[in-house]
């Protein structure tokens, strides 16, 4: 079965421009032969950086766009991460992801808009986003997406074995990377990649604690609180066992409630 080498980049979250953040990954990445390397959520931009992100807000295929994709192809590492997206006047909270060849293999507007800024600058999407690397079928949420089951389930439900999370979890919500996203993980019998910020922006201390679970709910792979990036090997047997031992997916048909 497939076999997928994945590691996720918990970067910096302050005082960066695009292309020092850029630049930042292609130092953290030299070398390592990884097939997928996750960022977190806004990377491009940063998170709380107010109007920065209507100005630095871009079309799917724009600028940072192209320059991730050549450094993909520099590295021959398919490359995940977050950015403002802009569609004529509306703005999406986006992750894009580029394959190894530099072509966009899919791009998630988060469904779900937190309470606080996120309301007044960003317009919600409507669809879940799958693709798939390396034989292997991903998911691909945003942050406060993950923290609703029916998310993740749904995303599992219709194939995903790997749910791809970039998030901007500040440290007050660190149970989120502690608890409910391992949960995610076991509950559905997946790979979950969390990639989060460290450090300080403005006035968010994030959590760090970027992580790679197992289809068991147990870390393969865990930041601190540091910019660091975190490794882990995903194999497609791992979850095809943690199905076949606990099969919620398909058990859970059967504990539909029926109307009297």
């Amino acid at each position: 079965m497939s076999v997928l080498r994945a590691g996720i980049f918990q970067s910096n979250g302050s005082g960066l421009k695009p292309a020092e953040r850029l630049a930042a990954l292609a130092e953290s990445i030299a070398d390592q032969q990884l097939d997928l390397i996750v960022c977190p959520e806004l990377f491009m931009s940063g998170y709380n950086v107010g109007n920065d992100l209507h100005e630095l807000a871009e079309q799917a295929g724009g600028p940072f766009a192209q320059s991730v994709a050549d450094l993909a192809r520099q590295t021959g590492t398919a490359i995940c991460y977050g950015y403002p997206e802009r569609d004529g006047e509306t703005v999406y909270n986006s992750a894009l992801v580029v394959s190894a060849t530099g072509a966009v293999l899919a791009n998630h507007r988060k469904l779900a808009i937190p309470p606080g800024f996120e309301q007044s600058v960003f317009t919600p999407g409507n669809q879940l986003t799958g693709f798939e690397l390396e034989g292997m079928k991903c998911a691909l949420v945003i942050c406060y997406d993950a923290e609703f089951p029916e998310t993740v389930r749904a995303a599992c439900m219709a194939g995903a074995e790997i749910v791809i999370i970039p998030t901007a979890l500040g440290a007050q919500w660190d149970q989120v990377a502690h608890r409910v996203v391992p949960a995610r993980a076991f509950e559905n019998g997946c790979y979950a990649l969390y990639a989060n910020h460290a450090g300080s922006e403005g006035d968010i201390t994030y959590a760090g604690a970027s992580c790679i679970i197992g289809p068991d709910g147990r870390d393969l792979a865990r930041a601190d609180e540091e910019p660091q990036l975190v490794t882990a090997t995903l194999e497609a047997a791992r979850v095809a066992a943690a199905r076949r031992r606990l099969p919620y997916l398909t058990d859970l048909v059967a504990l539909r409630p029926k109307l009297a």
